[in-house]
């Protein structure tokens, strides 16, 4: 028996571990290499029903859909899902400071306006402060903002879905898949026998 099968094995479980730190690693650290992509969308709230505003220092989630003020720039800018969050109309970014209060800050270079994108698999997506671990960004029925420490990835506060703002859904037509449409057609025969 040759013992390279078992030595390689080793290398590959090894490879894994080192692997994940490294993306975790990666997702920590800005990345300039990549390049920034920014997505005009809104925020919808699943326990307010409306979505997130940033009105200047002031964070609510009680915009209608196509309100200036719930129209948000979502800027990626790291190896990950790491985003910065800015309001279209006041240019103030949305942070959570060292309580846990969600705010809006002119300059969101600090790491409390950075956020990590987690898709649910309900499909809503959470955001949890970069800085503070296990923080979420969260909103009550009446759209006040939560305090981070009492938020959990599983509660229904912490719950958004990306939409696009009235009228700009045209605009963003190249994301939508219709090749697979396309495709699925290609391989149905075209007559049955």
């Amino acid at each position: 028996k040759h013992p390279l099968p078992s030595l390689c094995w080793v290398l590959v479980a090894e490879e894994n571990v080192d692997f994940r730190i490294h993306v975790e690693n990666q997702t920590r650290a800005r990345d300039d290499v990549s390049r920034k992509q920014l997505r005009l969308y809104q925020l919808y709230s699943r326990t307010s029903g409306k979505h997130i505003q940033v009105l200047g220092r002031r964070i609510s989630a009680r915009g209608e859909d196509g309100d200036k003020y719930a129209q948000l720039l979502v800027e990626t800018d790291t190896f990950g899902s790491q985003v910065r969050i800015k309001g279209k109309e006041t240019e103030f970014y949305l942070c959570m400071n060292r309580k846990g209060k969600l705010v809006g800050k002119p300059d969101g270079t600090s790491k409390e306006c950075v956020f990590i994108e987690k898709v649910l698999e309900n499909n809503y997506t959470a955001l949890m402060s970069a800085k503070y671990s296990g923080w979420y960004v969260g909103f009550t029925k009446k759209g006040r903002p939560r305090k981070g420490p009492k938020t959990r990835e599983n509660q229904q506060d912490v719950h958004f879905m990306k939409r696009y703002p009235k009228g700009q859904a045209e605009l963003q037509k190249p994301f939508k898949y219709t090749t697979v449409t396309k495709r699925s057609r290609r391989i149905r025969p075209t007559h049955p026998g």
